[in-house]
């Protein structure tokens, strides 16, 4: 499996934005597709963005269409999410992760995950 590991979490004003990155460790990306997904306290792991190997498939939540943006360097083995006009429901643990096929927004199909980059949104 792929190790992963988070950065550039901090704490932001609403409107504001940040980019999260995600380094690949041990392997490469090589073959796998990468996500975001996110944690707020008290609620269940939710789907945010997903990316192909290649990068020319995105497919973004709803909630975050128009606003955050993902995209990959394989070169540097490195994934972001740009996340612009940040809003208070946005505070979470964000974290990236991995599958062996692209398609899936179900957090189970993911063998490989980050540690977690606290965002916290302020209003």
């Amino acid at each position: 499996q792929v190790q992963l590991v988070e950065s550039g979490g901090g704490l932001v004003q609403a409107g504001d934005s940040l980019r999260l990155s995600c380094a690949a460790s041990g392997r490469t990306f090589s073959g796998y597709s990468v996500a975001w997904f996110r944690q707020a306290p008290g609620k269940e792991r939710e789907f945010v963005a997903r990316i192909s190997w290649s990068g020319d498939l995105t497919y973004y939540a709803d909630s975050v269409k128009g606003r955050f943006t993902i995209s990959k360097d394989n070169a540097k083995n490195t994934m972001y999410l740009q996340m612009n006009n940040l809003k208070p429901e946005d505070t979470a643990v964000y974290y990236c992760a991995a599958a062996r096929f692209y398609g899936s927004s179900a957090p189970a199909d993911f063998g490989s995950w980050g540690q977690g980059a606290q965002v916290i949104v302020s209003s």
